[in-house]
């Protein structure tokens, strides 16, 4: 088999150490292997990379295994190519199984080209990554407590949810400060309504009629501190990411950029791919925000996992498959078996899912008429799930092209779908034994 890398190296990364084997393939066909075992230590990770350069390595592999090959990557990225591979992509034969082999394993499939890399975004894009995906946590933290606070309140038998959409808005936060410092009179429990809740007024009486006991007080008043603690984290969150973007359209030369941080990522090459013709942040943003569906704080999970650049996928249905809502390939003997999306990022799918709901919630728009018929075959996730793979589309050729969104209305996926269904109708009734002549209804003028 031909060798396309000479000398290069497989990382078998742990938690305390890391294995390397060093593969080395002279002129003349020698072959010699090398191994070391490193500490995951700053000063032990340094050594790694003294070491490899020593020997002439060019191309290193890795498994990505949890978090461990994060620091391991920071410190190589600058010096070597690394390749970051699915471990499911390389499972070696059984048997016979420890670091070192593994190590060996990697540095032979490497050095015959039989990796493929993972996509590993550059360190900008890693960085509002990991804001995002915290603040995602985040909010994943607080609708638990949410739902905690929620429970007391039905152990109580107060409806409150019963009549307000959110029982930690404004006007269901005052009742509850009220109710848990001892106000027990309804109607002034309900009298505390704001807005368009206080037309709801004879309702919340009715809501706050139920039997709180004093350790149900007690609870809601310890829900209380972590949802302000976390409503407070989430806002700061938004705002360093806010500042990251910002950061990150400045100029290299501008004095307003943070130390430290890369000026213009987006125009830098990179290994991710990332060329002269990437959006800034800020815009990619407010073309994400068009899209029917899309907020803001979405926006950011897509280009924190997508990235700006769409360079670095082939087409729409290459976005689609890694971000793993494109249906899956199994097929055997003829027969096609699960189709199942399968495992893939599951923040940016989330996003995605997230904005589909909301998406085939506005009237008139295209989107929502797709999720209208696929729903009745096909089931509500199904078709949840095919209306997030055509965000994505949407997302990659806007970013792609740089044009903004243009609703085309219910009517279009009618339209486009016209000589289709005309097609199977007419076919169906022919199967009936009937004839049939369409033809189209004059328009009257007005």
């Amino acid at each position: 088999m031909q060798v396309v890398h000479a000398r290069c190296a497989g990382l078998d990364v742990h938690k305390k150490t890391v294995v390397a084997c060093v593969r080395l393939l002279a002129p003349d066909g020698t072959l010699t292997t090398e191994v070391r075992t490193f500490s995951t230590m700053t000063a032990g990770l340094l050594a790694l990379v003294d070491w490899l350069l020593s020997l002439g390595v060019t191309h290193v592999a890795m498994e990505s295994t949890g978090e461990f090959w994060k620091p391991v990557y920071t410190l190589l990225e600058d010096s070597l190519t690394v390749l970051v591979v699915n471990a499911q992509h390389i499972k070696h034969v059984p048997g016979r199984k420890t670091d070192v082999k593994d190590a060996e394993w990697l540095a032979e499939l490497l050095a015959h080209g039989l990796l493929r890399a993972s996509f590993i975004p550059p360190a900008p894009q890693r960085a509002l990554r990991d804001l995002t995906r915290q603040r995602s946590h985040l909010v994943r933290e607080r609708a638990t407590v949410v739902n905690r606070m929620q429970k007391v309140l039905e152990w109580a038998n107060l409806k409150l949810a019963a009549v307000v959409t959110d029982v930690t808005g404004v006007s269901a936060r005052q009742m509850l400060e009220a109710l848990i410092a001892g106000q027990t009179d309804v109607s002034v429990l309900a009298d505390l309504a704001k807005g368009r809740l206080r037309a709801k007024r004879a309702a919340l009486e009715q809501a706050w009629r139920g039997n709180l006991a004093p350790h149900h007080a007690f609870m809601l008043a310890q829900h209380l501190a972590p949802l302000d603690f976390l409503d407070e984290q989430i806002a700061v969150f938004d705002g360093q990411i806010d500042a990251a973007l910002q950061a990150a359209d400045a100029p290299p030369s501008d004095p307003g950029a943070p130390p430290g941080e890369p000026g213009a990522p987006t125009h830098r090459p990179g290994p991710s791919g990332d060329g002269p013709s990437a959006r800034t942040w800020r815009s990619a943003r407010a073309i994400c925000d068009a899209v029917p569906g899309i907020g803001p704080r979405v926006a950011e999970v897509i280009m924190a996992e997508l990235g700006t650049d769409m360079s670095r996928f082939p087409d729409a249905g290459h976005a689609a498959s890694w971000a793993r809502l494109a249906p899956g390939q199994h097929e055997s003997a003829g027969k096609r078996r699960s189709s199942r999306i399968g495992k893939g990022n599951r923040y940016l799918r989330a996003a995605l899912i997230q904005a589909a709901w909301a998406a085939v919630k506005v009237k008139d728009s295209s989107l929502a008429a797709c999720y209208r018929k696929l729903v009745t075959r096909r089931g509500a996730k199904k078709a949840i799930v095919a209306v997030a793979h055509t965000l994505l589309t949407i997302v990659y050729t806007l970013l792609k092209t740089g044009a903004t969104y243009q609703e085309r209305g219910a009517a279009a996926v009618d339209e486009r779908q016209k000589d289709r269904v005309l097609t199977l109708m007419r076919r169906r009734i022919e199967q009936l034994g009937y004839t049939v002549t369409l033809e189209p209804i004059a328009v009257a003028a007005d």
